[in-house]
């Protein structure tokens, strides 16, 4: 956290703080909370929808969303498993994220796949079983297409989204100073 870093605040009850730290505005819709892993310290923010109701039809629990530590998902956000036609049946698909993953207000996540220390910029659009691997960074409004694949230390724009640049070999430290940073920021307000 830097010295000109300013402070984020919210009104007491307008998020729940869990036992992991994670902190989930009471104004996102979680459908489906028993099929939804949030590993800690991560926010949720006003106006997020979480379908963790969408998933497959057979019997028994299924994680249909799992997200890792220090995550972030912006306002307005839509988070929803992908699916597809499997042997006759329309199934979802679950969706991972790892650790160090800010996702940007008014996002539509289908994705298969979010790696560790991924930055997606406000208004992106990532279709149906799309994997962005380590490390990797979309710019504002890029829309991936279904089944596109992101590599590792790449920054992606526009819409088709494409490859416009490469990052630093330090960008792990960042991406996880910037993460653990907004979330310190992050605070009740006195």
């Amino acid at each position: 956290m830097g010295a000109f870093d300013t402070v984020i605040t919210y009104e007491k009850g307008t998020y729940i703080e869990t036992d992991t730290g994670n902190k989930v505005s009471r104004k996102a819709t979680i459908a489906g909370a028993a099929n939804i892993i949030l590993g800690g310290k991560s926010i949720i923010q006003t106006g997020s929808i979480l379908r963790g109701d969408l998933r497959r039809s057979t019997a028994g629990q299924h994680v249909v969303i799992s997200m890792g530590r220090y995550c972030l998902i912006g306002e307005g956000t839509v988070l929803r498993p992908p699916g597809k036609m499997y042997k006759g049946a329309f199934t979802f698909y679950p969706v991972r994220i790892s650790d160090f993953v800010h996702i940007g207000p008014g996002c539509i996540i289908e994705a298969a796949q979010i790696g560790n220390g991924v930055e997606i910029g406000k208004g992106c659009i990532l279709g149906k079983f799309v994997i962005i691997k380590d490390l990797a960074v979309l710019l504002p409004d890029t829309v991936l297409p279904e089944g596109t694949v992101v590599p590792s230390m790449s920054v992606w724009g526009g819409n088709p989204g494409r490859l416009v640049d490469t990052l630093p070999e330090t960008y792990q430290e960042t991406m996880e100073a910037k993460c653990k940073g907004y979330y310190q920021r992050f605070r009740l307000a006195s």
